[in-house]
């Protein structure tokens, strides 16, 4: 018999430790040469799929893995992630065929998108960037170059509004990191209980009210259909014109063009952006002439030391050993599979 093949499309594990782990286990692995940043040719990733009962590794934002690709894996039992997104596969695919895909929300990764929320949050109500610029040009205290406070006061001043667009480990972990500040928190969710909004001090609402009442909108959705530029003209036209926004989810989330329109019409303060529809930007997009009103990051907002995703290594590595001896791993993505899997796979070890 055949040793089940494990291919690691997008390798991260440098010191090669999960993949002698997964050898160890009586799987073949054969190893990409494609990352994240550059991406992988079709055709070499299907040459190196072939015959694969699991496909393992980060990210491949230009080439998704979708139905034409997975007709060609008959044996495929999962697809695991290194990462918390799985944007570049079909799930509709994967769950018709009865393919796991799993993901690997590590702490390091959410809390980092978390902390790096507020850091932009403070550095455009403060203005940082441009106060910095203005004393190395030799400027000093200026009026216009006031910030906003963010929090209640003893004094009456009621403190801003933050609307948090999605109430998961992201949003949760922002929502715990203002609470000192006693910020008023809106929260817009529909398909998260309501114990989660009390736990975390924040108040349901629907995103147009959280648009119209923000003084801050931050963005912590996963990509999918109904999200797709879920913040275009109508949503912005409803905000503040003194509110920033912040999208450190996906790019593809925000209309860049509505956005540009209304930061250059003056219907909106700020925006700070870690993430864009297309990565990186062209050198001629709007977004890139927009000054002072925004604070653009080459995605890298959840990319501190330590962190970033190996913590995700051994967590990617034991749901593909878990599905290889015919079990349910954790942090399935497309739980609706897990019928249809079991039925394919369930008590039908590999190792």
């Amino acid at each position: 018999m055949s040793k089940p093949r494990v291919c690691v499309y997008v390798p991260i594990d440098s010191s090669g430790e999960s993949h002698r782990r997964i050898e160890g286990a009586g799987c073949e692995v054969v190893l990409g040469k494609g990352s994240w940043r550059t991406g992988i040719d079709r055709d070499a990733l299907l040459a190196l799929s072939h015959g694969a009962h699991a496909l393992l590794g980060a990210t491949i934002k230009r080439m998704p893995i979708e139905e034409t690709f997975l007709e060609q894996l008959p044996e495929l039992r999962i697809i695991a992630k290194y990462t918390i997104g799985v944007e570049d596969v079909d799930l509709d695919a994967a769950t018709e065929r009865g393919i796991l895909v799993t993901h690997s929300p590590t702490e390091a990764n959410w809390g980092g998108v978390a902390e790096g929320t507020l850091a932009f949050m403070l550095a455009l109500l403060k203005r940082v960037g441009e106060r910095d610029r203005h004393v190395k040009r030799g400027g000093w205290r200026d009026s216009a170059l006031m910030g906003t406070y963010l929090g209640k006061r003893q004094d009456g001043y009621a403190g801003l509004t933050v609307g948090i667009v999605g109430l998961g480990r992201c949003g949760s972990r922002v929502a715990e990191l203002l609470a000192p500040w006693r910020v008023q928190m809106l929260a817009c969710d529909p398909y998260v209980e309501e114990e989660r909004f009390e736990r975390y001090g924040v108040r349901r609402a629907t995103l147009e009210a959280l648009l119209e009442a923000s003084d801050v909108v931050t963005l912590h959705v996963t990509l999918t259909e109904e999200t797709r530029n879920l913040i275009g003209d109508r949503a912005l036209e409803r905000m503040k014109p003194n509110a920033i926004l912040i999208n450190t989810c996906r790019g593809a989330v925000v209309d860049l063009d509505a956005l540009c329109d209304a930061l250059e019409g003056e219907r909106l303060a700020g925006a700070a952006l870690d993430v864009f529809p297309e990565e990186p930007p062209p050198e001629n997009a709007r977004i890139l002439r927009q000054g002072e009103r925004v604070i653009l990051c080459p995605h890298m907002v959840s990319a501190n030391t330590p962190g970033t995703l190996q913590p995700a290594i051994p967590w990617a590595t034991d749901a593909v050993l878990t599905a290889l001896r015919g079990e349910i791993p954790e942090h399935v993505y497309n739980v609706e599979v897990i019928p249809k899997w079991l039925d394919r796979f369930g008590g039908k070890p590999l190792i």
